[in-house]
C-alpha cells in the first residue's frame, strides 16, 4: 500500500523517458498552459486545482507537511509507520472500506513518505471525487487505532525494512552515506527508520504524531483532472471546512542545520551479496528553497550535463572514452526544504579500482570549472530539462506530484510554473560557478560498495 520513496524520485522515474530534442522553442514555456487555481479555507487548508479535461478522470492527492525529518529523536520511522496505519479505518469507515471502494470503481491509490512530507492519493473516475474526498477528510481526524492492527502493521514495516534495506547492499550503503553526510540535520535518519527504533514504535506514538501533525493547516490538497475550481470548492468546503485547525502547528518548521563541512568523509560497505561494486559521492548542496537566486536551476543543468544519458560528460569519460565503468550518472535533488544532495555514482568494470574512477570524476569536475562549456552541450541539456516539464502535462498524477512536492517544501505556484524559464536562463558561467562552489570535496561523502569475498566463500562451503 505504501512506499517511502520520495515523490521527487517517483517524479524522476516517471519523467526518465521524457527527454527529447526540441531546439530552443520553449524559452517561455511554463509547466502548465494555464495556471492552476488555488484557495485556502478558513482552517488553513490550501487547495490547488489543476484542470485537465482530456479524460474523465481525477487525481486527489493530499500532502501533509510532515516527514521523517520532523520526528522526535528516538522515534525514527514514525512518519512512515503512520502512513501505513492511515489505511486502518475510522469510526465511520472501518478498515478496508476506503481501499475496497477505490478498487470497486476502477481506481488506484497509494501513499508515500519522504523526509519533508507524507502524501496520499486516489485516481478515480471524475464522478467518484465526492466519495474520495469524504473518505480522505474523514481520516484526517477520525483514525481509529487498536493494538490488534497496529502491532501487526509494525511487523509489516519491519519486513519492509528487511526487504528494502537489510537485504539490499545498495540501500544499506545509501543509508550509511546519508548518515555521514548529515552530521546535525535529521535528513541523516533513514525515512523508514532505524531498525531498533522501529521495533519500539507503538499505538501511542502513532496517535500522538497523528494528532500533532495531521490537520488542515498543515496540509495541501491537490486536485488534478477533469474538474473546475467552481465544482471543487463546494466539495472541499463541505468535507474539510468543518475540521478545526491545529493551533500548535508552527508557521515554519525549524530544524537543526548543518555546520559548514570541514573535511571529506568516506564510507565502505562490504557485503557478500554484492555483484557489482560501486562508488557514490554525495555533496551537500542547497535546495531549490535554500539556494541563492539562479543556483538551483544551475545545479539542475549541471547534473544533466554531467550525468544524464549517454552524451553526458561522466558517461562519455567513464563508459565510452576509457572505458573504466559500466555505468555513470549524476543527479540533483532540488525538491527539499533544507540542504540537499548532488549525487554522482559509477560502477567500475572488473579489475578497475575505485581510485581510477574517482580520478576521472575529479577531472570532469575540474574541466567544467576551468574551461568554457560548449554552447551546444548547454543548449542540449537545457532543452532536455524543459522537455520534461512539457511532458509532465501528459499525466495528471505527475502534475499533482510536481505541485505537491514543491509546495510542501517551501516553493510557490509561480516558482513551479517559472522553472522552465529559469532553466532556459542558466548561463555557462553560472554552471561553472556552482560546480566550483558546491562540488568541493570538503562538502562530500564518498561511499564504496565492495564484495565481501571471504564471507561469500565461507557461505559457499557451508551450502
Amino acid at each position: 500500500m505504501s512506499s517511502y520513496r520520495s515523490a521527487a524520485r517517483l517524479l524522476a522515474a516517471l519523467l526518465s523517458t521524457c527527454a527529447l530534442s526540441t531546439g530552443g522553442a520553449f524559452a517561455q514555456t511554463t509547466v502548465t498552459s494555464a495556471p492552476p487555481s488555488s484557495f485556502t479555507l478558513g482552517n488553513g487548508l490550501q487547495v490547488v486545482v489543476i484542470p485537465d479535461h482530456r479524460t474523465p478522470v481525477v487525481t486527489e492527492m493530499i500532502w501533509y507537511k510532515v516527514g521523517s525529518a520532523d520526528e522526535t529523536p528516538g522515534k525514527s520511522g514514525l512518519a512512515h509507520f503512520l502512513e501505513h496505519l492511515m489505511f486502518k479505518g475510522t469510526e465511520k469507515h472501518p478498515v478496508g472500506e476506503f481501499s475496497q471502494t477505490v478498487l470497486r470503481v476502477g481506481g488506484n491509490e497509494n501513499a508515500s513518505t519522504s523526509v519533508d512530507y507524507t502524501n496520499y492519493y486516489q485516481r478515480v473516475p471524475r464522478e467518484q471525487l465526492p466519495t474520495m474526498m469524504e473518505f480522505e477528510a474523514d481520516r484526517m481526524t477520525g483514525l481509529v487505532l487498536k493494538d490488534e492492527n497496529v502491532l501487526p502493521e509494525r511487523d509489516v514495516v519491519l519486513e519492509e525494512y528487511n526487504m528494502r534495506v537489510a537485504n539490499s547492499p545498495e540501500a544499506r550503503l545509501s543509508e550509511q552515506v546519508m548518515a555521514a553526510l548529515y552530521l546535525n540535520h535529521p535528513y541523516g535518519r533513514p525515512v523508514i527508520g532505524w531498525h531498533q527504533e522501529i521495533e519500539k514504535l507503538n499505538r501511542e506514538d502513532a496517535l500522538a504524531f497523528y494528532r500533532r501533525f495531521y490537520a488542515p493547516n498543515n496540509a495541501i490538497l491537490v486536485i488534478a483532472g477533469d474538474v473546475e475550481v467552481a465544482d471543487v470548492r463546494p466539495l472541499v468546503e463541505r468535507n474539510f471546512g468543518p475540521i478545526p485547525a491545529q493551533p500548535a502547528i508552527p508557521a515554519q518548521r525549524i530544524r537543526p542545520q548543518e555546520p559548514e563541512p570541514a573535511a571529506p568523509r568516506t564510507v565502505t560497505l562490504s557485503d557478500p551479496r554484492v555483484e557489482q561494486p560501486g562508488v557514490r559521492r554525495y555533496y551537500l548542496v542547497p535546495s531549490a528553497t535554500t539556494a541563492a537566486a539562479g543556483e538551483s536551476a544551475a545545479l539542475d543543468v549541471l547534473a544533466q550535463l554531467m550525468g544524464s544519458g549517454s552524451n553526458s560528460y561522466l558517461y562519455r569519460a567513464l563508459v565510452v572514452d576509457k572505458p573504466l565503468a559500466v555505468s555513470a550518472s549524476a543527479s540533483y535533488m532540488g525538491t527539499s526544504l533544507d540542504a540537499t544532495q548532488f549525487a554522482i555514482s559509477a560502477s567500475p568494470k572488473p579489475g578497475v579500482g575505485f581510485a581510477e574512477v574517482e580520478k576521472v570524476i575529479d577531472d570532469v569536475i575540474a574541466d567544467i570549472v576551468q574551461n568554457p562549456i560548449r554552447a551546444e552541450d548547454l543548449e542540449r541539456v537545457k532543452t532536455q530539462l524543459i522537455a520534461q516539464a512539457i511532458y509532465a502535462q501528459d499525466n495528471q498524477a505527475v502534475l499533482a506530484l510536481w505541485y505537491g512536492g514543491s509546495l510542501t517544501t517551501g516553493l510557490s505556484i509561480e516558482d513551479i510554473r517559472s522553472w522552465p524559464d529559469r532553466i532556459r536562463a542558466v548561463t555557462a558561467d553560472q554552471v561553472r560557478a556552482v560546480a566550483q562552489k558546491w562540488l568541493d570535496k570538503k562538502r562530500s561523502v564518498t561511499g564504496y560498495l565492495i564484495k565481501d569475498t571471504a564471507t561469500a566463500k565461507r557461505e559457499e562451503k557451508r551450502s
